[in-house]
């Protein structure tokens, strides 16, 4: 009986013990976003919109960039393969719906080169190289906006920075006091606004780096896919 009281007791206990932990992690949650609004009210709220604005800016760009370039990704080697067999098979106008019923910029650029087989080789390649660097332009579009909401938004911290410092040292003069009382609002504008600044800054330079190297990425098959379509209206024409 003891035995079995003691059981019920402790599992009353490991009950209330979880009760007590689920409770405890909800109250840290909400302490975690109302700290986090009280401290965007106390960075001044018109100057720390500016910096959300830039963050919600950038994110829109990185996340646009981001879908485009996942769906112009293209398996070149793939489409390669099928534009021989397209060639070999059926000549310039198979191989053209081949490159018509597929998407991404490296298809397009085949077109443009297939469209120009008749007039030669050299007709051919300048009309990939040309219409290569349409599509880089296409790849690269929007991109430099994110950079300089990267750069913006440091700088609209640093700015809060000074405003802060001018309003401390404000304070000061018409107090005729140096105490930290006097000061420490002015000082904590300068140190929340620089830091909201930094975080917007780091988030959207992670986006920016990704969507360079997936740029450069598909670039580089650009070029390569391109080669190989020379090569293959060499070896057709031959």
């Amino acid at each position: 009986m003891k035995k079995a009281v003691n059981a019920l007791t402790l599992t009353g206990i490991m009950f209330f013990g979880a009760i007590q932990s689920t409770f405890a992690q909800e109250v840290v949650e909400k302490t975690f976003h109302q700290e986090l609004k009280q401290r965007f009210i106390e960075g001044d709220p018109k100057f720390m919109g500016i910096v959300l604005v830039t963050l919600i800016l950038g994110l829109a760009i990185a996340i646009e960039r981001i879908i485009y370039l996942n769906m112009a990704t293209t398996n070149t080697k793939k489409l390669v393969a099928k534009v021989d067999d397209a060639l070999s098979s059926g000549g310039v106008e198979a191989a053209k719906e081949v490159c018509r019923n597929t998407k991404g910029p490296v298809a397009s650029i085949f077109y443009q080169g297939l469209e120009r087989a008749d007039e030669g080789l050299d007709a051919a390649e300048k009309a990939v190289v040309g219409y290569g660097g349409v599509q880089m332009g296409l790849l690269e579009k929007n991109i430099s906006w994110l950079s300089l909401f990267i750069a913006l938004a440091p700088m609209l911290g640093f700015m809060g920075t000074v405003i802060g410092m001018i309003d401390a040292f404000d304070k000061i003069a018409v107090a005729n006091d140096i105490s930290p009382a006097v000061v420490a609002g002015g000082i904590k504008i300068a140190l929340l606004t620089t830091v909201f600044g930094l975080v917007v800054a780091i988030i959207l330079q992670i986006f920016y780096n990704y969507i360079v190297s997936k740029v450069d990425s598909i670039v580089n098959n650009m070029e390569d896919a391109s080669i190989s379509l020379i090569d293959l209206l060499a070896k057709y024409k031959k």
